[in-house]
């Protein structure tokens, strides 16, 4: 009798198409499973890393007493650049918050012990924690230090903001009703400004009506009526002067002949000083010689009628000096 044949394995098909079982299947996963494992913890380690977590840092205490909006994990920037970092915000005993940040020791040179910090609160955006070192040269900010934060808050402004521009509304509302006193203002200014445009313009604003405004334009034609006389007048003075100053001092003038009369005079002068030195003498001979009375009262005669004239001829001079020389003061010659 022959045997049956033997039934097939689990492993292995009938079907002669099927794929043939995977070898260490379970080792294959576990190895998968450790790799995954090693890349999310090397991840998780870069990550730290490039966050910092590895780097040593040097802590800083902000006091303030409102810490709204600060949070763990946010950055406090120096000139835009982040250089710390929060770790934790707690409250003091004596009721304010203290603000616990970590510092990395390459960006601590930043911060000197004069720096200030200020902690920001916009109308737009997050809170800001913000250091400024002014003075680069002091000393650097020690590990550990305590400072107080000075809060900017922009909304809490916004009650006092809005309550100073409702006065404003109100007070723009008062001044532009019917009955204010600035529309009064302005139709005033308008009734001006119109008087202005007007035929007799700023005039009319100033006297208010029209008979003072052409009393004025009257008198200033009369003021310019007498300035044209009194041009015309010093015009003619003036030609005046000129003829007058020529008929004196000219070449043929008033002062040439009187130069020469005056030269002529003293020509005459000096002959009756001569005639008179004549006469002198013949009187002592005369008295020297008193035998000789006749032929001495002879010659004494006939000088004396040279004298005579001579003092004619001077007395002749002295008219016609008198004649063209009218501004003289005294003319009287005194004969001896």
């Amino acid at each position: 009798m022959a045997t049956p044949p033997a039934a097939p394995t689990p492993l292995e098909s009938s079907e002669p198409g099927a794929a043939s079982p995977v070898r260490n299947l379970e080792l294959k996963a576990a190895l998968l499973l450790v790799f995954t494992a090693l890349l999310v913890a090397g991840s998780v380690l870069y990550l730290l890393h490039a966050r910092g977590f590895f780097e040593p840092t040097q802590s800083l205490v902000l006091v303030t007493d409102d810490a709204e909006g600060v949070a763990a994990g946010m950055d406090m920037t120096f000139s835009g650049f982040p250089i710390g970092r929060v770790r934790r915000v707690e409250l003091a005993p004596a009721g304010n918050v203290r603000i616990l940040v970590d510092v990395p020791r390459r960006d601590a040179h930043w911060l000197r012990t004069s720096s200030v910090f200020t902690l920001v609160r916009g109308l737009v955006g997050g809170t800001a924690i913000r250091a400024f070192s002014g003075v680069l040269g002091d000393p650097p900010l020690p590990d550990g230090a305590e400072r107080p934060v000075l809060r900017g808050d922009a909304t809490a402004e916004l009650p006092r903001v809005l309550a100073t521009a409702r006065e404003v509304l109100e007070n723009i509302n008062a001044m532009t009703r019917e009955d204010a006193a600035l529309r009064q203002t302005l139709a005033s200014v308008q009734q001006v400004a119109d008087k202005l445009n007007g035929p007799r313009g700023a005039m009319g604003v100033l006297f208010g009506n029209e008979a003072d405004s052409r009393k004025l334009v009257a008198a200033l034609d009369r003021t310019n009526a007498v300035l044209a006389r009194i041009d015309s007048l010093a015009a003619r003075v003036d030609g005046m002067a000129a003829k007058t100053e020529t008929q004196v001092f000219g070449p043929q003038g008033v002062m040439d002949d009187t130069r020469s009369t005056v030269r002529e005079l003293q020509r005459l002068l000096g002959d009756a000083r001569a005639s008179l030195g004549r006469v002198d003498a013949v009187l002592v001979e005369a008295q020297g010689i008193g035998a000789n009375v006749r032929g001495a009262t002879a010659d004494l005669g006939t000088l004396r009628g040279e004298v005579d004239a001579t003092l004619r001829k001077v007395e002749g001079m002295i008219n016609e000096l008198n004649r063209k020389w009218p501004f003289a003061r005294d003319t009287e010659v005194k004969l001896p």
